[in-house]
C-alpha cells in the first residue's frame, strides 16, 4: 500500500489532498452559517454579501460576525503568504506546518464548542467563527502555494465557471472536468455532512474537519519525504 502511494506523482497527490481539504471547508461553512449565526468561515464572498445586506438593514442578519471573519481570514492568509514567501517546492515543511496549524485550530475549536454546551453564548460563537476563518485563510494561502488548478479549497465559484464555460454547452474545450466536478461535489457533501453532525452537536463537525485535515497533512508530508527520498536514491544510482 505504501509503495503504491509513494508511486503516485506529486501533482496527483496534491490534487487529492486539496480536494479533501475542500470537503472540510463545506463542513466548516455549515457550522458557521447554520450553527453559529450566519457566518461563513471559508467562503468570504458569502460574508461580504451577508455584511452588505445587514448594513443595508437586512432583517436579522449579523454584522459583527461576518466582519470579524473577513478580518480573521485576511490575517490568516497574510500569515500563510508570509510563511511561504521564500518556500521552494509546492509542498515543503512550511506547507506542512501551515496545514497542521489549521488542523490544530479546528480541533481546539471543537473542544471549545463541546465545553460550551448545546447553545454557545454569542461571544463564544463570534470567537469560534473568527478563529475558524483565520485558519481557513491560512489554508487558502497554503493551497494557493500548492497551486492545484481550479481547487482553492475554500470556494468553488471559479471552479463552477470553468466547468460550465468549457463544457459542451460552452466553449467545448473540456479539460479539468473531473477535477472541477469533484471539487464542487466534495464541498457540497461536506456541507451536508456538517448539517447532519450539527443535529448531534456543533463540536462533532469541527472535530471531523480537524481530524481529516490532520490526516491529509500527514499524508502530504509523508508523500513528499518519500518521493524526494526516492528521487535522491535514483539520482545516486545513476551517478554510480
Amino acid at each position: 500500500m505504501t509503495e503504491r502511494l509513494q508511486a503516485v506523482p506529486p501533482a496527483t497527490m496534491h490534487l487529492w489532498l486539496m480536494l479533501v481539504l475542500t470537503f472540510t471547508t463545506g463542513i466548516n461553512d455549515a457550522v458557521g452559517y447554520l450553527g453559529l449565526d450566519k457566518v461563513f468561515t471559508g467562503n468570504m464572498t458569502g460574508n461580504v454579501v451577508v455584511l452588505g445586506m445587514a448594513l443595508a438593514g437586512g432583517s436579522g442578519l449579523p454584522v459583527l460576525g461576518p466582519a470579524l471573519a473577513l478580518v480573521g481570514f485576511m490575517a490568516g492568509a497574510a500569515v500563510g503568504g508570509r510563511t511561504l514567501r521564500y518556500a521552494g517546492p509546492a509542498w515543503s515543511p512550511r506547507t506542512t506546518a501551515l496545514f497542521a496549524s489549521v488542523a490544530v485550530v479546528m480541533l481546539a475549536l471543537a473542544a471549545v464548542l463541546f465545553a460550551a454546551g448545546d447553545e454557545p453564548a454569542r461571544p463564544v460563537q463570534v470567537t469560534v467563527t473568527t478563529l475558524a476563518a483565520l485558519a481557513m485563510g491560512v489554508q487558502a494561502a497554503a493551497a494557493r502555494h500548492v497551486a492545484v488548478k481550479d481547487v482553492t479549497t475554500v470556494v468553488v465559484t471559479s471552479t463552477i465557471t470553468g466547468l460550465a464555460a468549457d463544457s459542451p454547452f460552452g466553449s467545448g474545450k473540456g479539460g479539468g472536468t473531473i477535477r472541477r466536478f469533484a471539487a464542487v461535489a466534495l464541498i457540497l457533501v461536506g456541507a451536508g455532512i456538517g448539517v447532519l453532525l450539527l443535529k448531534v452537536h456543533l463540536g462533532w463537525a469541527l472535530l471531523l474537519a480537524g481530524v481529516v485535515i490532520a490526516a491529509a497533512t500527514a499524508l502530504g508530508a509523508w508523500h513528499e519525504r518519500a518521493h524526494r527520498g526516492g528521487a535522491e536514491a535514483r539520482a545516486g544510482g545513476r551517478a554510480v
